[in-house]
């Protein structure tokens, strides 16, 4: 078989002309010369905010700052426990870290890879305060279960949607479910900068209040600070560029989610692959197309003599990292989280990817498959 050289991910000009509209976007707002929290930044806010159907944006330096930010705003703190998802991007773990709170490891659900209200609700204690879902590799979770369980304890409900701008659970996208909510615009996310950035969006004008003076080192009016803060704003240039690329954003989750679908009718039953199943009432915008196997490893050296570069999200939990040995998890606490560690694989799946590339990854794994049953 030929070898096709397939990237993981790539930057292609998808839609056509995005690129060129981009770099129109970037010297307006060189020429503005307002670099600091300029016009653009205000008026992505704004976009953002009615995209998601929640009331404030408040644009940030990155997706881990949108995460401390959020919390801050919410009032968690020293002592405080938040129940967060096993498997995730350790950025979630370490904002809770951050604020003082101790985390809380809960297992995700086996099909899904999300965590569901069932699970979160066997680590409630008397020190809950907060619960972080994540919408993980583009699904969003199940949330009425969440809010329910929210509600019932009191608890804030904090919803990282790093990985899934535009997808929606019941017709309502994520990012307005949660009491406030955080997210990341690293460039390879469904919605990417050029650069660093984040967004934390709520519906609660005083959280909103706190979070916009927070990320502006604790002040409203220049020199007079209400409260210590941070410096986590949201670049100019960057917002110049998420607008045009907030735009495109359905389009680009659409083709996303067309070559998910190509995907999921060609690797059906073969060999001992798990594919992604999106949850009833969710939509997957396909962040991650996440396959699992037991020859994860060797699969993935087949494809990559091949040409082919992949990827594994996340090849070691969180409670196995050495910097949470502290948390006092060992081995066997999470087999869930341990299995889609020791079996996911991550195929690459961007916008514009050609159907050469993708037909090329197909025909290996099966080819993969065929010799190795």
């Amino acid at each position: 078989m030929s070898t096709t050289q397939v990237p993981y991910f790539a930057f292609r000009d998808y839609p056509a002309g995005i690129d060129q509209q981009v770099e129109e976007a970037l010297l307006g707002a060189l020429r503005s010369q307002q670099y600091i929290l300029g016009e653009a930044v205000e008026q992505f806010e704004g976009e953002f905010a009615t995209y998601v159907k929640a009331g404030i944006t408040i644009g940030v330096g990155n997706g881990y700052d949108a995460l401390v930010v959020a919390l801050k705003a919410a009032g968690i703190g020293a002592g405080d426990e938040v129940i967060v998802p096993a498997n995730t991007f350790i950025a979630t773990v370490n904002a809770v870290v951050q604020v003082g709170a101790i985390p809380v490891l809960a297992e995700p659900d086996r099909h899904t890879c999300n965590l569901t209200a069932t699970e979160a609700a066997a680590h409630i204690t008397s020190r809950t305060k907060a619960i972080i879902p994540v919408h993980l590799y583009g699904q969003a979770c199940e949330m009425d279960g969440l809010m329910a369980l929210a509600q019932q304890h009191q608890l804030v409900l904090i919803e990282d949607f790093a990985q899934a701008q535009g997808a929606s659970y019941k017709g309502r996208p994520v990012g307005g479910f949660g009491r406030v909510s955080a997210t990341s615009f690293y460039p390879t996310k469904n919605l990417g900068a050029l650069g660093d950035g984040g967004a934390v969006v709520t519906s609660d004008p005083e959280l909103a209040a706190y979070a916009r003076m927070y990320r502006n080192y604790g002040q409203q009016q220049k020199y007079h600070n209400q409260i210590v803060g941070i410096n986590s704003r949201l670049d100019t240039l960057q917002a110049a560029v998420l607008r045009i690329k907030l735009q495109h954003l359905d389009a680009m989750n659409g083709e996303r989610q067309r070559l998910a679908q190509v995907y999921l009718t060609a690797l059906q039953g073969i060999g001992d692959l798990v594919l992604p199943v999106t949850a009833t009432g969710c939509t997957h915008v396909y962040h991650i197309f996440n396959i699992r196997s037991r020859q994860r490893d060797a699969l993935q050296l087949h494809l990559s003599a091949q040409g082919i570069q992949t990827a594994i999200h996340y090849p070691v939990p969180v409670h196995l990292q050495e910097a949470y040995t502290w948390l006092g998890y060992g081995k066997g606490n999470f087999s869930i989280a341990e299995e889609l560690a020791e079996t996911s694989l991550s195929l690459p799946l961007f916008p514009g990817m050609t159907e050469a590339e993708q037909g090329a990854i197909i025909a290996n794994i099966q080819t993969f498959f065929e010799r190795h049953g």
